[in-house]
This record gives C-alpha cells, structure tokens and sequence, in this order.
C-alpha cells in the first residue's frame, strides 16, 4: 500500500479488516504509523513495502507522484500494480509504459467513493487491465468495494472515472449555486432542501454537502485540492473529446475562487466551493 491519504488509509483498513496482510508506506511516515497494528507493517520506503507484494496499490495525489513512489518501489516483475489514484488520459498511458518496462502487471482501477465509503469496503471500483488478473485480485476487490466494474483494457478505468467526477464536480457546484443563490436573495437555503425533500430531484450526496455549505463547515472526504486538480484533468479530457468544456470550466473557475479564499485548500472539502460564489468583499 503505497499513500495512505485520506483515501488510502480507509482502503488500508478495509483490506486489514478482511484479513490481508498489508505493508504501508506513506510520504508522511506520521500517516502510516496511525495505521500499523496486527496486520498492517508499517515501512521506511516504498522498496521495504513492495519487497514480495502480490499486489502494489498506489493512491497518491497525482501521476507526478505515482511514477515517483512506483520507480522507488520497483516491485518484482510480475507484480500486480493497482493504480487507484485519479489521474489524466496523458497519464495513463505514460503509466502504462512504465508498467512495461518495470515489467509489472497494470490495472487501472480509480474509485468512486470517498472516505466514508473508503473505510467501511463499499467503493465502486472501476476496474481495467488483463483478464488473468481478476481471480488474482479478488480478495482485495472483495474487501474494497460493494461493486467492481471491468471495463477492458487498462486506461478505461480512468476515463470513466472522469466521467464521473465531471459529473460529481457538477453536483457540488450546482448546489453551491443554489445555496449561495438562496443567501443572496435573503432566504433561508433549507428551504430549497425542503423543496427537493423525497422528490425525484432529491440526491443524497448533495443534500451532504449543502448541509456542510450551510453550516460552513467543511472536513475533508474530498479536498478541495483534489477537486480542483481533477477538474483540470476533465477539462483536458473534454478538449481530447471534442466536447464542449463550457461546464466544467465554469466550475473550476469557482473552484479556484474558493481555493484564494480558504486560509488551506487542502484542508477543506470541495464543498467549500460555496466560498467561491459568496460576495466578495466590498
């Protein structure tokens, strides 16, 4: 296990919880000893780790930092290497062609989650790379997720998890709107709750991260940081498609906003996006 984040550290646990043996490196050594006990050995560096892993899983912040930690790792050949991390198009590929020449096995296998179900083994995995690697990941799947997709060969992991997450980045900025929108008019943004309330436009996961807009409290399951560099990687996927990045623009534009106004971007969830569509002052 390779990042043990905010994400990485609720799969360590879920794959603990199941029963696997897990050895855990992190950048901050802080962060994987938090996690050591039975069943979790915690490592000096990414070679200590992947030293005899049937499976090296990364969930680092971005593919700068992956083919870092991976080189340093350099896992036996023949090592499957669960890539979770989100990255871009341009990325997977070049991650791939570090798979080859390390001579690893790559499946990749972002997630949809955060982590909440990070922790309690019910992520959507979205799974793609060779077939002879299912039976082989099993166990760990079994222990990460509530549902895995296999989507074919590896890199349509990563495309549908743009997919996704231009989807979810969406969500929280349309509802940051209609908060923000609510305040501005001088009414009470529950009340737009309360219209959606059991309806079919009622989304649980938006109905999160207005409560957290509205209370303007904001703990992490999905950083700010992240949702913004994730952002950049839909608007690069658009452009590749052909399709229009008019949305998606227009979110990591409020996106960055809220990111100059919170004393730590990192610290916050991406529903502080919210912070981006209040008055400025004066």
């Amino acid at each position: 296990m390779l990042g043990t984040g905010g994400m990485g550290s609720g799969m360590a646990r879920s794959l603990v919880r199941a029963g696997l043996p897990v050895r855990l490196w992190n950048r901050d050594p802080a962060k994987a000893r938090a996690l050591g006990g039975p069943g979790a050995v915690v490592c000096g560096s990414p070679a200590e780790a992947a030293a005899g892993a049937d499976v090296v899983l990364t969930v680092l912040f971005d593919a700068g930092a992956v083919e870092e930690v991976v080189r340093r790792a350099a896992p036996a050949p023949g090592t499957l290497w669960l890539q979770s991390s989100t990255v871009g198009l341009e990325d997977v590929d070049r991650l791939a062609g570090v798979a080859r020449e390390l001579g690893l096995v790559l499946v990749d296998c972002p997630v949809q989650g955060t982590r909440k179900p990070a922790e309690e083994g019910q992520l959507v995995l979205l799974a793609s790379g060779p077939d002879d690697a299912r039976p082989r990941l099993a166990p760990v799947f079994e222990a990460l997720g509530r549902r895995t997709l296999w989507l074919g060969a590896a890199g349509a992991g990563t495309r549908l998890k743009l997919v996704c997450n231009a989807w979810v980045l969406a969500l929280v900025a349309g509802t940051a709107q209609s908060v923000a929108l609510a305040r501005g008019l001088g009414l009470d943004p529950e009340d737009f709750f309360r219209v959606i309330d059991g309806g079919h436009l009622d989304v649980p996961f938006a109905r999160v991260k207005g409560a957290a807009m509205i209370a303007g409290d904001h703990p992490v399951g999905f950083s700010l940081t992240g949702a913004l560099k994730d952002s950049g990687l839909i608007l690069a996927a658009l452009r590749s498609a052909g399709v229009s990045d008019v949305v998606t623009g227009a979110v990591r534009e409020a996106l960055t906003a809220a990111a100059g106004r919170v004393p730590d971007p990192a610290a916050v969830d991406m529903a502080a996006v919210v912070e981006g569509l209040a008055p400025g002052p004066g």
